[in-house]
């Protein structure tokens, strides 16, 4: 085997692939179970996406399941996804459904590359692009190690016609451009509220119930939503997450058109 066959054929397959994917249809910061839902139902469509993930491994919180127990808890409204994935899940009681977290991860990876969407882990959203009117039109990334050295390395940018901010409970993007161009999203402050202590049963009513755009150009998913407009976070129960990736994938698809 030669090693530098080894080494062109990784810099040559990325390079050609990031290359193709700095003007995308949707860019979506997060590959927790939000983004990965998203990425999929997009994808399905033929919409051009591109999912950002800053840590090494890709499906957020889900992993761990709850404290550290490998299994999570989805209602009936988001079994038929997960069923549509793969995911096995057994009904612990009615209206309950127990699965395996790393065979969920595992799955909503899987089928989010096999439908189309491109994942680039170890990438940063470093800042947004405002372009017409007052439009969020991209994204501004960096190398996560760049930014964990805090290295003044300067960054790239990709050009989106639509950008899904689903990173979690930090909503990382939008707190960018409350930062930027002050309090101006769609919330009762204008500026990214907070979540609040956990109660399932209104986090996850709230997530699915504002799922979408929050300021021109920018939609949110998942734990983002809660963590934008001060609702509960939930805990081990990914239901909500996965139902508001597949909902802010369909209303971005009616946005598109």
């Amino acid at each position: 085997m030669d090693d530098i066959v080894i080494s062109k054929a990784i810099t040559q397959s990325f390079t050609d692939e990031f290359v193709n994917y700095l003007d995308v249809d949707v860019a979506i910061a997060g590959a927790g179970p939000s983004g990965l839902t998203a990425g999929y139902y997009l994808a399905r469509k033929g919409v051009k996406t591109a999912i950002y993930e800053r840590k090494l491994s890709i499906g957020g919180g889900m992993w761990g399941g709850g404290m550290m127990f490998n299994r999570i808890v989805v209602q009936d409204e988001a079994k038929p996804i997960l069923d549509e994935m793969g995911v096995t899940t057994i009904e612990y009681q009615p209206g309950y459904y127990v699965a395996d977290s790393v065979e969920a991860v595992s799955a909503l990876c899987y089928q989010c590359v096999k439908a189309g969407a491109r994942i680039f882990n170890l990438i940063s959203v470093e800042d947004v692009m405002i372009r017409e009117e007052d439009r969020v039109s991209g994204l501004v990334l960096n190398w996560s190690a760049v930014t964990m050295a805090n290295l003044h390395v300067d960054p790239l940018s990709i050009k989106s016609k639509w950008v899904i901010d689903a990173t979690g409970h930090d909503a990382e993007v939008c707190r960018i451009v409350v930062r930027k161009i002050g309090a101006r999203l769609n919330t009762s402050t204008g500026e990214v509220v907070g979540e609040k202590p956990m109660w399932a049963e209104h986090g996850e009513k709230d997530l699915v119930a504002k799922t979408g755009e929050v300021y021109p150009g920018l939609l949110t998913s998942g734990m983002a939503v809660n963590a934008v407009y001060g609702y509960p976070r939930m805990g081990p129960i990914f239901g909500g997450m996965i139902i508001s990736g597949k909902q802010v994938a369909e209303l971005t698809v009616e946005l598109l058109r």
